[in-house]
Order: C-alpha cells, then structure tokens, then sequence
C-alpha cells in the first residue's frame, strides 16, 4: 500500500525534461487542490524582464543557471504552491537536494519519442533546442535524458506521463499526483 505523506503539503514540486507536461500537469494540480501555480521560467522572466531565450544568449547556460537557482530559492519559500521547474533546474548546483527539503516532489517521466513530439510543436521558445534538427533533437534528448535521468530519479514521486496526450489523461495524471500527496493513506495494511 502506498503511503502518503503524513504532514501536511504546502509545496508541490513538480520536475522532468522539457516538453514532459509540468506546466500543464502543474495549473492542473494547483486548481485541483486550491494552491498557487509558479512556472520557475515564468518566474524568472518575469522578475528579469527579459526571455529565458534571451537570458541565455546574454548570460550563457552558466549565467542563467545561476539566476534559475537563486529564483528557485525564491519561490521554493512560498506556501500553499504548487511549482513547475525547468528542465535542467535539478540537475544543477545542490537544486534537487534543496527541492526534496522544501516540498514533494515530483518526476514526470516520458519516453525520448513523446518529448520529441512535444518539442517539435514548441521549438522556438526553446533555446537549447531552438537550432536543431528533428534527428539532432532526437539525440540531444537521448543524450540529456542519460545524464538528467539521475537527477530527476531523486523526487520523491516518479509519475510515468507517456501517454499523456489529451485532456482526460492529463486529468487521471492530476488526480494520481493528488491522491500520493493530498489523500492520507490508512497506516495499517489490513
């Protein structure tokens, strides 16, 4: 029997490549269970005044890392939210560590052939994938999921989202999350 937690939840932390369905998954949840919902990219670009897209080609990779992780902190000390990170946001500096400390996480895990579905519809707000092609992001995300894969595998919760492609699975994806962290489970195996 799964165990939900025994605390209560403030912050959902919801974590997984690019094109996974965080930020859908993530206002999903936040309605569902009455929280706030912060996209970290949203976030930042907000605070910044300026894209992720053109943070990067300001600051490189490096700079925004370092403006990504000091706006997590940020909004990692809201309450009653519920947050969707960026792609590499766990993989970076002691993030993952400090996002299993502040709140619940979670990994929304998809198969390389359905990020690559999604990806190739929203390409250009994507600066790490914005010059590829189909067959050079198809390898890039091979490539990053191998060397994320470990990070994201720390969350708490991994929630396989394959299949997550229309509204009503999105939905049953939204009530499962809701249902490991919101509904305590009986302590006693009957």
């Amino acid at each position: 029997m799964i165990k939900a937690t025994e605390t209560e939840v403030t912050r959902v932390i919801i974590i997984g490549y690019m094109g996974s369905g965080k930020t859908t998954v993530g206002i999903e949840l936040a309605k569902r269970v009455g929280f706030a919902f912060y996209d970290l990219d949203w976030y930042i670009e907000s605070r910044m005044r300026k894209t992720v897209k053109q943070l990067f080609d300001e600051r490189g990779e490096e700079g925004f890392r370092t403006i990504e992780h000091n706006m997590l902190h940020e909004v990692a000390e809201f309450e009653n939210v519920v947050v969707s990170c960026g792609g590499g946001t766990p993989c970076f500096y002691d993030n993952m560590d400090y996002l299993n400390n502040q709140g619940k996480t979670v990994y929304l895990k998809a198969e390389p052939k359905v990020l690559l579905r999604h990806l190739k519809m929203g390409k250009s707000i994507r600066p790490l994938i914005l010059d590829k092609s189909e067959q050079e992001m198809k390898e890039f995300i091979v490539e990053q999921l191998t060397n994320r894969t470990p990070f994201y595998e720390k969350a708490q919760y991994i929630l396989d989202v394959s299949l997550l492609d229309n509204y009503e699975k999105i939905q049953t994806s939204v009530e499962q999350i809701h249902s490991l962290l919101f509904c305590k489970a009986d302590k006693h195996d009957n």
